[in-house]
């Protein structure tokens, strides 16, 4: 029997019945079946793997002369927090941030007026392109607010946000404006495709916003005197 069968054998715990020399068919039996084993399909959890780590790190510190294991305990439990904290910052939160970024209803290179975005969404229902029309009328809507100041230029705004923000001033477009934005998201990231009547409700809702009169700002109301 040649050492690596001998040791397979050996790792296995075969018996003496079995074959000394194993075949190829015989070989992988024996690795399957160990393969199977459960030990093989435990992985340690993130937390696990955290502690793991800093045990490693701190093996090879020295524990200072007069330091008692439980400031010790508190030092290690500090320093866990922190690396913790950073992951959070660095992983889920910048990964929001940056899928909140994707999703604004305007580009930070996006120069154009309202009217030349406007004129954009034209061209496109001429085309028949449904889909571009309404991206294009709802930036018209979000730039024509911005230049009338009922909202603030803001990067990385996005549909959500611009209706929730224009509502305020523009309390009677609200239902509108939530649809509108609803739908913006819906097209551009659902990969839905926009209607001649998806078309027609945002360039109603063009329209609306332009003749509305939005209400004055919360800390521009002068405060009524007693």
């Amino acid at each position: 029997m040649n050492l690596p069968a001998r040791a397979v054998a050996g790792a296995l715990g075969l018996a003496g019945d079995v074959p000394v020399d194993p075949d190829a068919a015989t070989a992988r039996r024996w690795a399957s079946d160990e393969l199977l084993d459960p030990v093989y399909h435990q992985r340690p959890s993130l937390l696990s793997r955290l502690l793991t780590w800093l045990s490693e790190q701190l093996s090879g510190i020295s524990t200072p002369s007069g330091l008692s294991p439980v400031a010790l305990a508190v030092v290690v439990a500090l320093i866990a927090a922190v690396v913790v904290v950073a992951f959070l910052v660095n992983g889920p939160v910048r990964r929001a941030r940056r899928v909140a970024s994707e999703r604004s209803v305007l580009d930070a290179g996006d120069g154009r007026t309202s009217d030349q975005i406007r004129r954009a969404a034209d061209a496109a229902a001429k085309a028949q392109d449904w889909t571009l029309a309404v991206l294009e009328r709802f930036r018209a809507v979000v730039r024509s607010l911005e230049e009338r100041t009922v909202l603030d230029e803001r990067p990385a705004r996005t549909a959500h946000e611009a209706a929730d923000d224009a509502a305020v001033r523009l309390p009677g477009l609200r239902t509108d404006l939530v649809a509108a934005g609803r739908l913006f998201d819906a097209v551009a990231y659902g990969h839905e495709s926009a209607t001649p009547d998806d078309d027609a409700l945002v360039r109603e809702l063009d329209a609306h916003v332009r003749a509305a009169r939005p209400s004055a700002p919360a800390d521009a109301v002068p405060s009524v005197p007693r």
